[in-house]
C-alpha cells in the first residue's frame, strides 16, 4: 500500500461530509476532475471501494464507514497540532472557525466581527451558520473551533461558558397592539408560528408554552425569524422572538411587540468547543469579546424613557 496522503485525508472527508463530487471539490478550491483522481488514487492505495457512486451523489461503503470515523481522529489530531503551535505563540492570529446558531447570527455576529478584528487585526475569523445539532456534530469532528450557541449542551467532551441571558418576545399584528399581553396558557390556544425542526429556538418556545411538537395544534413553520415576524405582519398568527432579534425583524412588519411580566421566557446563550482544543485559553478571550459584543448591543438596542416599542403584560 502506498503512503497516504494528508491532501487525500482531506478530500476524502469533504466528500463524505458533502455527499457529492462537484460541491466537495467546490469546498476544496480544486476541480471536480482532480478531485476524483485524488479519491481513485486513495481507494486503489487501500485496495479497496470508500463509495458506491451513484448518479447524484455517492455514499459510503461499509469500509468506508469505518474508514471515515479513523480520518476524523486523524485530521483533528493534525489539526490541533497546529492549534497547539498557535497556543505556544500566546497570540491572537491565524485562521478561527466559529459556528452560530440562526437565531444569533444576523443580530450580534456584526458586533462581534467588528470588535474581534479591531482587537485582535491578525486574526482570520471563519464563520459557520446553522443549527446546534450541525455545529456540535463539525465541532466534535474538528471543523470547527468554536460555537455561539444556546445553552446548555451537555456534551462530555464540550466546554461550555455561559455568557448572557436575553429574553423573548411576543410579537402580533399592529392592530392586537392594545389588547391584553396573552397569558401563557391562552397563548396555546392562538396560532402560534414557529421555526422548523432543528432549531434550538423551536424547543425553547415550546416549552414556554408548555407544549410539545407532537402535540395537534393550529401552527406554521418558517425557515427563519424573517418569514414569522413577516407572517405576523400578514394576520396569520403570532411568535415569539429573541429581544436582540426586534429591531431588524419587526421594523419592516405591521406589527406590535409585548413582553411577559415574570417569569419571563428566555435562554442564555454562550460559546462551546472541545475540552481537547489547545486554544481553550484563546477562546476564553473570544468568549469576553462575544459578552461585550452583546453588553454593547443591549445598549444600543435600549429603548429611551417612555418611548419603547414594547408593551408591558401580565403572562
Amino acid at each position: 500500500m502506498r503512503n497516504l496522503t494528508l491532501k487525500q485525508l482531506r478530500y476524502f472527508e469533504a466528500l463524505t461530509h458533502h455527499g457529492h463530487f462537484g460541491r466537495a471539490a467546490d469546498a476544496c478550491a480544486i476541480s471536480q476532475p482532480a478531485l476524483s483522481m485524488q479519491i481513485r488514487e486513495l481507494e486503489e492505495s487501500l485496495g479497496t471501494p470508500l463509495f458506491e457512486r451513484g448518479p447524484r451523489h455517492v455514499r459510503l461503503t461499509g469500509f468506508g464507514e469505518t474508514f471515515a470515523e479513523r480520518v476524523r481522529d486523524v485530521l483533528r489530531a493534525v489539526d490541533e497540532l497546529g492549534e497547539l503551535a498557535r497556543a505556544a505563540q500566546d497570540q491572537m492570529a491565524g485562521r478561527l472557525r466559529i459556528g452560530v446558531i440562526p437565531t444569533i447570527a444576523p443580530y450580534l455576529l456584526p458586533t462581534i466581527m467588528e470588535s474581534a478584528t479591531g482587537m485582535y487585526p491578525e486574526l482570520d475569523i471563519h464563520v459557520r451558520e446553522t443549527v446546534t445539532p450541525k455545529l456540535i456534530e463539525e465541532l466534535k469532528a474538528g471543523r470547527l473551533d468554536t460555537a455561539i450557541v444556546a445553552l446548555p449542551i451537555s456534551e462530555p467532551s464540550l466546554a461550555e461558558v455561559a455568557l448572557f441571558s436575553e429574553s423573548f418576545v411576543l410579537v402580533r399584528p399592529a392592530a392586537d397592539a392594545a389588547r391584553p399581553v396573552p397569558s401563557r396558557e391562552t397563548l396555546r390556544e392562538m396560532r402560534l408560528l414557529l421555526l422548523e425542526e432543528g432549531h434550538c429556538f423551536r424547543d425553547q418556545a415550546l416549552s414556554f408554552c408548555d407544549l410539545h411538537s407532537s402535540q395537534p395544534r393550529e401552527l406554521l413553520d418558517g425557515s427563519s425569524l424573517t418569514t414569522l415576524v413577516q407572517m405576523v405582519g400578514a394576520g396569520i398568527g403570532v411568535t415569539l422572538i429573541p429581544e436582540m432579534a426586534v429591531p431588524v425583524e419587526t421594523g419592516s412588519a405591521k406589527v406590535s411587540v409585548a413582553r411577559f411580566a415574570g417569569p419571563q421566557p428566555s435562554r442564555t446563550i454562550g460559546m462551546i468547543w472541545r475540552k481537547t482544543s489547545p486554544l481553550s485559553r484563546q477562546l476564553e478571550q473570544i468568549s469576553e469579546v462575544v459578552r461585550q459584543s452583546a453588553e454593547k448591543l443591549h445598549g444600543q438596542n435600549a429603548p429611551e424613557a417612555g418611548n419603547g416599542p414594547a408593551e408591558a403584560g401580565a403572562a
